[in-house]
């Protein structure tokens, strides 16, 4: 079928996007169109037949695995050997070619121009424009409490204070009016679906793990570490690598009746989960293939992951419900992503506080232990050119930084304990679902 170039059109799409380039992080925060993610699942979940979907689920998460991989590189390499302005020039070519594959081989199936005619009325389209309002207001002023949260003290902010208030009236406001509208921006009757309801969960978990640990192990690497932005940015490259290579695997195994979704992402859970503690063992010894080796094993569990949960999310929904299932899963796997960031962000800094609390009231400067770490630091400070009162100070100066780093590193270690106890504990919630057909054997669920 025609239709089924798509995976490769975004493909093209995605792997040409400049991501994370540290000389335009300001500009790359929203790295891609809101609707464009919703649309791309709801195409592949209407172009492929149930018993195909586990194939097409994997090379759309072979896209967008890849491109995050490739695109600081292009970027970088682009911005050094010719303008910066072509990080964003670059996607004009590509963004024409995706409009006119996408214009000659993707087509609706019937029962979107079914659906579309189910949302007019007199001859004019419903929108819901109350819902879009007080959802977009409850987002953003959401989005704006956890982004500047921590920056401001929480809740010794007016302005957080402010925010916290919308996002509190304006989100339940929004769910019982678009539970009474008979044509919802988010249709949340979806959510009596089991294996739909509970998918949302391991969408909100993933994005909360993945954006999460995204976040700390770079910032880890520089700041504790001392690397550069460039390879501590490389150290995700394994994991991106695992998740390309088994992504098509995972397909495979559950298209020929080798073992159940369900138990692909429970053992894929669990191994994440214990990613996540495994990182958790680490100590400021810890070199950088370890960090790489342990990006590969969490990539394990994401490889496997999200091809299974596809499967499960859409495995007990009717087409015409597929358009409105692909946005909430969007919204959960969105809003996942902003509450890891603004959970590790939080917790590693009071952790932070916690450990140089801790360490430093065991560690007065009175023992003999600090005493002697003292004087020999000291003694090497004169020995080149320090007077003795500016060795001392250095040398006390030297250890207050050493306990910063550690605290601070001790507070990363917290929330990766976390991160691993909160994807274990979530993961068991798999064997709630309904059971359902998926491999090329038979025919899926509805």
């Amino acid at each position: 079928m025609r239709r089924h170039v798509y995976p490769f059109i975004f493909f093209l799409w995605y792997c040409t996007l400049p991501r994370n380039n540290p000389a335009f992080s300001g500009f790359t925060r929203n790295r891609r169109g809101g609707g464009l993610a919703p649309i791309e699942q709801a195409i592949i979940v209407d172009a492929f037949p149930p018993n195909k979907r586990a194939s097409a689920f994997a090379l759309y998460t072979v896209a967008i695995v890849a491109a995050p991989a490739i695109g600081p590189v292009l970027g970088g390499w682009i911005t050094d050997n010719y303008n910066w302005r072509w990080v964003f020039l670059i996607n004009i070519p590509i963004g024409a070619l995706s409009l006119f594959l996408t214009r000659h081989f993707v087509h609706d199936p019937l029962s979107f121009e079914e659906e579309t005619r189910a949302f007019r009325n007199n001859g004019q389209l419903r929108i819901d424009w109350v819902g879009i309002a007080l959802i977009v207001l409850g987002s953003a002023a959401l989005e704006l409490f956890l982004d500047r949260g921590q920056i401001d003290d929480w809740f010794g902010s007016k302005f957080i204070i402010c925010m916290f208030g919308i996002c509190a009236v304006c989100l339940p406001i929004a769910i019982l009016w678009e539970l009474r509208q008979p044509s919802p921006i988010i249709d949340l009757n979806l959510l009596r679906v089991r294996n739909f309801a509970i998918s949302n969960v391991f969408y909100f978990v993933f994005s909360f793990g993945l954006f999460a640990s995204t976040a700390m192990i770079p910032e880890m690497m520089q700041s504790l570490y001392g690397y550069g932005a460039v390879n501590a940015g490389l150290v995700l490259w394994p994991g991106a690598f695992v998740i390309i290579v088994l992504a098509p695997v995972g397909a495979q195994l559950i298209q020929r009746g080798i073992i159940h979704p369900r138990l692909l992402l429970f053992g894929a859970g669990i191994i994440i989960g214990l990613a996540f503690i495994h990182y958790s063992r680490f100590n400021l010894a810890t070199d950088y293939a370890h960090y790489a080796l342990a990006r590969a094993y969490q990539g394990i569990g994401y490889g496997f992951f999200l091809v299974s949960l596809s499967l499960i999310s859409y495995s007990h929904l009717s087409p015409s419900q597929n358009n409105s299932a692909s946005s909430l899963t969007n919204f959960f796997r969105n809003w996942g992503g902003s509450f890891g960031i603004a959970f590790v962000t939080t917790m590693t800094t009071r952790r932070q506080a916690f450990h140089q609390a801790t360490v430093g009231a065991n560690l007065v400067s009175s023992s003999p232990f600090v005493q002697e770490s003292i004087q020999q630091m000291s003694a090497y400070l004169r020995s080149h050119g320090f007077s003795h009162a500016d060795a001392v100070r250095a040398a006390y100066a030297h250890y207050y930084i050493r306990l910063g780093i550690q605290a601070r590193f001790l507070g990363f270690m917290d929330s990766f304990h976390l991160l691993g106890l909160m994807t274990l504990a979530a993961t068991p919630l798999i064997f709630v679902t309904k059971k359902f057909t998926a491999s090329g054997k038979g025919t899926a669920t509805h």
